[in-house]
Parts: structure tokens; sequence; C-alpha cells
């Protein structure tokens, strides 16, 4: 309850709201796991995510050695959320501030960075880290050639673990009365996972650190290799973790497991704890909760206490994570599954209409039915039954080569009869019936034909889609 009675005091600024996040349970993305999950709102954090614990340290940091001064410029190389907690300590400061950020990075970030008043340069992803347009490495040229300027550099920093083992490592045993068994975070800087480890481990030996990575990310790999492979990183979508290079500010001995994660699995997670917990978070919260539950499923034990690390606010990523659009174009979410019943009413507006032909309709009758309605194939019916199935193309050789044709019945000419679908079957499902031999088929509902949809039609919505 120490929350909710400071709470009730007064603040001198906005930096004294920072920290003593809630810890909340989660109910309904842990059903049928026995072991116990908590998630670390960082969200609730005044700049929303967990970087603004680290911004008045590194400030002061440099205040105390000297090198920054009033007046100066705060320079630093961010995926976003640093620069949120740089810029709100540097506004009641009256430092100016200067971000680089990847072009990977969302616009609600920019935007977010530029309302503090800052300065933000955008620097392509797909460079390696030591390339001059990198993110940190245009920083530090930025910082170096500004007068009266400072590099943040958190990830070198050790203001930054340092923050974290002197706050929201006590808290975390403080709200959990030292239960807590294991803590599943994720690096990016890794001052989180850090400082937070290495408070948790000073109270108790035996919690156990599980970091999540992105894949794309080195860390994971060297980890496992105990350092003796750095593979190349690749690029991947979720922001704020996952390194090409090992920061200062991680320590690796601290760390008991690494998971791999794709990104697909963990905006699926993020999308989750928005949906079902109400708790609205970016990708790193949903990739280190994925991580979080495939600890507490493998430990089965409900005397154990999984703490998951809820890292940002979703409000970051309405653009990405949270646009279907953006999800179905990366590949990351499965195509909405339209039903034949709902493309038939896309496609008139209204209950469709079959234009069929009658068992003992001359060749000539079927052929000007078809050319009345603009159409190419017409289903045989007798009474609410397809027998057959005549098509333009067919009757239309058939009756060039002899002309006596024309004036045969329909039932002696026609083809097999179009398959009958019912009209909630989805789309996707159905393609495959449409082929060149036979190139519609008829949707019914409730034991009455619905109408009809051709090999066109389906061709026009999934070029659409």
């Amino acid at each position: 309850m120490t929350d909710i009675i400071r709470h009730r005091e007064i603040y001198d600024s906005v930096l004294e709201t920072i920290g003593w996040t809630p810890l909340i349970r989660l109910h309904r993305i842990t059903r049928g796991i026995r072991t116990p999950v908590l998630g670390k709102a960082e969200i609730f954090n005044p700049g929303g995510s967990v970087k603004d614990r680290i911004g008045m340290p590194i400030i002061e940091a440099a205040e105390r050695d000297g090198t920054l001064k009033p007046g100066g410029t705060i320079v630093e190389g961010t995926s976003g959320n640093t620069g949120v907690g740089l810029a709100i300590a540097a506004a009641l400061k009256g430092y100016r501030c200067i971000f680089t950020m990847p072009d990977k990075m969302s616009q609600e970030k920019v935007r977010l960075l530029k309302a503090f008043g800052a300065e933000v340069i955008i620097t392509p992803t797909a460079v390696p880290h030591d390339h001059p347009d990198n993110y940190v490495m245009m920083a530090k040229r930025i910082a170096k050639e500004t007068p009266n300027a400072i590099l943040a550099n958190q990830f070198y920093n050790q203001a930054n673990p340092d923050a974290h083992f002197a706050t929201t490592g006590p808290e975390l045993w403080e709200q959990t009365q030292g239960r807590i068994t294991h803590f599943v975070g994720a690096a990016g800087t890794g001052g989180t996972l850090t400082g937070v480890g290495r408070y948790l481990k000073s109270k108790r030996a035996d919690v156990k650190i599980v970091a999540g990575d992105p894949q794309g990310s080195i860390l994971a790999e060297v980890w496992r290799s105990k350092g003796e492979h750095k593979p190349e990183g690749t690029p991947y979508k979720v922001e704020g973790i996952g390194q090409d290079k090992i920061p200062d500010t991680l320590a690796m001995s601290v760390i008991d497991e690494f998971q791999t994660v794709s990104d697909k699995d963990a905006f699926a997670m993020a999308r989750r704890l928005t949906r079902e917990e109400g708790i609205f978070v970016g990708g790193s919260a949903g990739l280190i909760a994925h991580v979080a539950l495939n600890v507490a499923r493998r430990l089965d034990d409900p005397n154990a206490m999984v703490v998951t690390f809820l890292c940002d606010t979703g409000e970051r990523y309405l653009s990405k994570l949270y646009n279907d659009e953006w999800m179905r174009e990366n590949q990351m979410l499965e195509p909405e599954k339209i039903t034949l019943g709902q493309l038939l009413g896309a496609k008139t507006g209204v209950t469709p209409v079959i234009v069929s032909a009658a068992p003992g309709q001359t060749v000539r009758q079927a052929l000007r039915l078809m050319s009345q309605h603009d159409v190419s194939q017409l289903p045989v019916m007798d009474g609410s039954n397809c027998v057959g199935s005549v098509s333009e193309t067919v009757l239309a050789s058939k009756g060039l080569e002899d002309a006596k044709v024309l004036d045969r019945t329909v039932s002696e000419v026609m083809d097999p009869p179009f398959p009958v679908v019912e009209s909630g079957v989805p789309i996707d499902a159905v393609v495959r019936l449409v082929t060149k031999s036979n190139p519609a088929v008829l949707v019914r509902a409730n034991g009455a034909m619905q109408g009809i949809l051709t090999r066109s039609d389906l061709l026009h919505f999934l070029m659409a889609r």
C-alpha cells in the first residue's frame, strides 16, 4: 500500500512520480498455468516507460563530474523511450536535447520527443553498429562537435544499471515480499536486467534472471556460446530491445537463461495483454510476457512467482503493431476470414440472384441468357437442385462446329453441376474448388441457394486482399 499513501501527497515536480509502478497479477493470458505471473507496469511512469528511471540519474551523474554545465546539450542515440526520460528531466533543468533514432522506430515516438522540445535526427536501421550513420555513432559525433554537450551514453553509462539496482530491484523485492523466484526481462542497453538481477540475487541467490531476445539480435547467441560466437545481427521489428553489439551496461553473468522470440509472437502477446488484461503495452512487453508464460508453464509450480516486465505504453505503436494493415503487410497477422456469404454481399450490395438455365431450354436460349446478363457460365437448375452447368466457351465452340447444337436442349450438352458450398465457409477453403474445368461454386444458406461465385470473383477478392 506504499504507493497509495505516496500518491496522497503533493509532489514538488513530475520527477518525483517516477518509480513505484504497480505490480499486477495477470489472469487471462495465464489461463491453465498454475504458476502465478505478475507484470511490473512501467507504463505508469510519467513518460510511459521504464526509461524514465534512468533519465535523471544520467543527468545528475554528468552534473556531478562537471561534464554537463548550465545551458548545456544532452545528446543520445535512442529508440525513443530513453529520449523521453532524458527530455522530461532536461525540461525541468533547462537543458537542450538532440536525439538520433533508427528509422524503424514509430512516428509516435518521434512526435513525442519533439513535443518535449527535443531535436530528432532519423538514421537508417540497416547499417552495421560501427557505421557512421548508425544512430549511436551519429550521436557520438554530434556530442563531440556540439559545444557544451554531453553524450548520455546509455549503453556504457553505469548510472543506467545503478538506477535499477537502487529503485526497480528494491521495489520488486518489497512488492512480492521476497517471494519472487523468476524475473523476466529483455536487454536493449541491459541496464534493467543487470541492475534488477544484481539486486535480487543479493537478496536471494537462487532467483533466476531470464532474458527474452528478438530473432535477429545477437545477444542470446553470444550468451549461449559464452562469448565465443558473435553472429551478424539481422533486422527485426520489435523496438527498444535486442542488439547487434554487446553493451557495457549488460552483465551477461547475471542472466540464467535466454529465450529467442519472433516479432510475430511478441506482437501477438502485446495485443493479448491489451485486449485480455486491459494493459496497453508495446512489442517489447509482449516479447517478455511471451517468455514469462513459457517459464511459468514449464515450472508448473503455484509456489513459484514469475515477474514479467511491462516496459512501455502501446500508445507509441498505434501506427505499427496496433495497425492491422501494417501487421498484415509484415506477415504478422493472419488474413481476415471472409466467408462466401460476405463476399456475395460485397459483390452486389443486395441478396444475390442466381441466373440459371433449365434442363429443357435450348442451347440458343442459354447463350442469349448469358449475353443478356453478361455472365460466362450458368448453373442448370431443376427446381432448387443444380443438375449441371454450361459455359459460354463450350457452347459457342459446339455451336460453331455444328449449328444444329443450338437447338438441342441444355440437358443434352451440359457439364457436371457446380459444387454447392455453405455461405459460412471461409473463402480460402473453397479456392481450390474453382478450377478451369469448374469455373464457379453455388452458395447456399439455410437450405436455399443464395448466389454464385466465379473464378473471376475469387481472383478479384484475392488481388484486393
